[in-house]
């Protein structure tokens, strides 16, 4: 798993265009089937994908915490809400509370989650393959690819079942 984490920037970015590309395609003309056959993948991934030997997203990046997470995480932790944001969270550019800082102080160095039963409803929910509507989230899948090896997986897979053609049947998904 190292090894692929290593390669996984360089990989993504080689990619990146590429994907651009063809999530613009299949944005103006999705399938039906979409979520379906990324659903299909993500399961066929994740069967032979354990988080455990990562956890890069949690060491790379911060999820979105909601005013209901930070609720929930502090009860949990017994702590005020105001004492667990000035203690873990910030405000980013866009306004939304996330980490101070990775990687997520909740990461043990077994890869486990401390507050796992209670972890924000983005971490449950990451890397959001498995999600209704997939297409709406093409940005955020793209930029997955960075940290995840199985979306980067999950992507490729996807290009290799729904086939778009380009040259003089461009924007033509099969």
């Amino acid at each position: 798993m190292q090894k692929k984490l290593e390669e996984l920037p360089k990989l993504a970015a080689d990619k990146l265009a590429e994907n651009k590309k063809y999530f613009q395609v299949l944005k103006k003309r999705t399938p039906k089937n979409l979520d379906v056959v990324v659903h299909k993948l993500h399961d066929k991934v994740f069967a032979k994908t354990d988080c455990l030997d990562c956890g890069n997203c949690c060491k790379t990046t911060s999820p979105i915490f909601t005013e209901k997470d930070i609720q929930r995480i502090a009860k949990h932790l017994r702590m005020k809400e105001s004492k667990f944001i000035a203690q873990y969270l910030k405000n980013d550019e866009d306004n939304f509370w996330v980490l101070q800082e990775t990687p997520c102080a909740f990461l043990g160095d077994d890869n486990y989650c401390f507050i796992y039963d209670v972890r924000p409803k983005a971490c449950t929910e990451y890397p959001h393959t498995k999600r209704r509507k997939f297409i709406q989230l093409a940005p955020l899948t793209i930029k997955n690819t960075e940290i995840c090896p199985a979306v980067y997986d999950i992507v490729e897979g996807l290009k290799k079942e729904i086939k778009i053609q380009v040259g003089s049947n461009k924007g033509k998904v099969d």
